[in-house]
């Protein structure tokens, strides 16, 4: 079991807000067990690769390649995932701009199905959002948790995920009902219903994110007034210069 506190800024030369450390926690409480298409110890080798990503040659030559698909090789993996799993994460992590349809499509070919690729994607953008903020703060990243359980996935699928949006079925807007009713009230953008298709990568993503940035339903109101140090002004101008900067332009 996972029984130590991670992300224990006390001790660090610099205040940090203390629900930070929580939400971080409760994630890696999170990462640490069975997902809906991972073992505990397959989320967290996810995980473990998403970090290796930057220093992986191949990634490098790609990214700086006017057709990435025209560089051949082999990634500097630092997992035993299956080769397809680690395409998938590097890709995530190194080139996401360039994704294209037909990449998820030769993923599911290559044998890493559609709803796993949702959960690997959340667990890899959820851990890169972290390491990103330690980076940032000038910390190290945090070590990752041990597994802590042996259970085997739930592989629940939501009934009513459709395709006709992206690239991967996700839940109609207006879907978040039953079993996937607390994801959102009435409906809600794309870029909350992205991970529905395996719907706790949206519980936990989201979560995070409103202690990094704010809750979607916040987003939804303009709420100006926060417990934070910047106006919603302030948080939106940094949140755009990140976006851009990441070749994000939602």
């Amino acid at each position: 079991m996972v029984s130590r506190t991670f992300f224990d800024y006390a001790a660090r030369d610099i205040e940090i807000r203390s629900d930070l450390a929580e939400y971080f926690n409760v994630y890696w409480r999170q990462l640490s067990a069975a997902g809906t298409w991972f073992t505990a110890s397959e989320r967290i080798a996810i995980a473990a690769e998403s970090r290796a990503a930057f220093d992986c040659a191949l990634c490098l030559r790609r990214k700086n390649a006017l057709s990435p698909n025209s560089i051949a090789g082999t990634h500097t993996a630092v997992t035993d995932l299956p080769p397809v799993m680690v395409e998938a994460i590097h890709k995530v992590v190194t080139d996401q701009a360039r994704i294209t349809e037909s990449f998820v499509t030769e993923l599911r070919e290559n044998g890493l199905s559609e709803a796993a690729y949702v959960e690997l994607v959340g667990i890899t953008v959820t851990v890169f959002s972290i390491d990103e903020f330690h980076r940032a703060m000038g910390l190290p990243l945090e070590a990752l948790p041990e597994p802590s359980d042996t259970l085997p996935p739930s592989r629940y699928s939501p009934p009513q995920a459709m395709h006709g949006t992206g690239f991967v079925a996700m839940l109609p807007s207006d879907g978040a009902v039953g079993h996937e009713e607390d994801l959102w009230s009435n409906k809600t953008a794309n870029v909350h219903r992205a991970l529905s298709l395996v719907p706790n990568a949206v519980r936990e993503w989201v979560a995070v994110m409103k202690a990094q940035y704010m809750s979607m339903t916040d987003i939804a109101t303009m709420q100006q007034e926060f417990d934070r140090s910047l106006s919603r002004a302030q948080m939106e101008i940094v949140a755009a210069r990140v976006s851009s900067y990441n070749d994000c332009f939602y």
